[in-house]
């Protein structure tokens, strides 16, 4: 059978490759977006595969609604792929609350909004998947990108635990962890820049790799939709799937340190019971 998608962010960069790719398998996609006139073409091009709907994932009390309007209309959603979301660069010290709550509006607040709506549904049907975009700023961070990996940190440790809840409805958590890709994530005007002091000069870097990098990005939304689809079709889904040669590097170097961190000091921290 044929599944049903809502794919969130579906008019351009890994939500659309997504969409595409769900398409191109004969599947039904309800692309989510705050302009929703940006998927004219793609509901063109596949009038019975393919609808627009409106919707911010900030506006968390929209998320029910449309879950249900969604739900009326095709029966169900086999797929709820949580994409919308944008980048976000400077200092902690620079990052401002209007700014951080903004961040975790989109890529905490929203998700989970959005995954409590869909719940009963896959859990009546006990099947489903619920795919997670993160980055590889969800598994490491650095100058620049603290607030941004404060949010990717929470959505992955909120779908952590989903994974371990729902995995007995035999419901599927993909969190998906993606380096450099070219999308328009970098794109002027849509990466949030918080005002830069010149303090910090690592911040400083960070943001001209971000303001510079547009449209060079080696990675290949297209080829991660298939691996991304591919994931979710396999018997053992795993539950994160770093994407691109520098996510992939990045997340295994993160470990690596991590690991040797505790592995320094695992002696004395382990000795740390009361001496009964």
């Amino acid at each position: 059978m044929n599944k049903v998608w809502l794919v969130t962010g579906a008019s351009s960069g890994f939500g659309r490759a997504i969409a595409e790719a769900a398409l191109a398998d004969g599947d039904v996609v309800v692309g989510a977006a705050r302009r929703p006139e940006a998927l004219e073409d793609l509901v063109a091009a596949h009038p019975d595969q393919v609808e627009a709907l409106r919707l911010d994932v900030a506006d968390t009390a929209a998320a029910e609604a449309a879950v249900r309007d969604v739900v009326a209309r095709h029966g169900r959603i086999d797929v709820l792929v949580n994409n919308a979301g944008r980048t976000h660069v400077g200092a902690l010290e620079e990052t401002g609350e209007e700014e951080l709550r903004a961040l975790f509006d989109v890529h905490v607040f929203g998700p989970a909004a959005l995954t409590r709506a869909v719940l009963p549904h896959m859990r009546e049907r006990r099947t489903g998947a619920i795919v997670q975009m993160s980055s590889m700023g969800g598994q490491m961070s650095f100058a620049g990108f603290s607030a941004y990996s404060a949010t990717k940190f929470a959505l992955e440790g909120m779908s952590e635990g989903l994974a371990d809840e729902v995995r007995d409805f035999g419901i599927k958590v993909l969190i998906v962890e993606p380096g450099a890709f070219r999308t328009g994530l970098f794109e002027a005007g849509r990466a949030g820049l918080s005002a830069d002091s010149g303090v910090y000069a690592k911040v400083s870097e960070t943001r001209g790799f971000v303001t510079g990098g547009d449209g060079t990005q080696p990675g290949d939304p297209a080829k991660a939709a298939a691996v991304i689809l591919e994931a979710l079709a396999a018997e053992h889904t795993p539950l994160r799937l770093p994407l691109g040669d520098d996510g992939v590097g990045a997340v295994l170097g993160h470990l690596d340190r991590v690991r040797a961190d505790v592995e320094a000091w695992e002696k004395r921290t382990r000795a740390t019971a009361f001496d009964d």
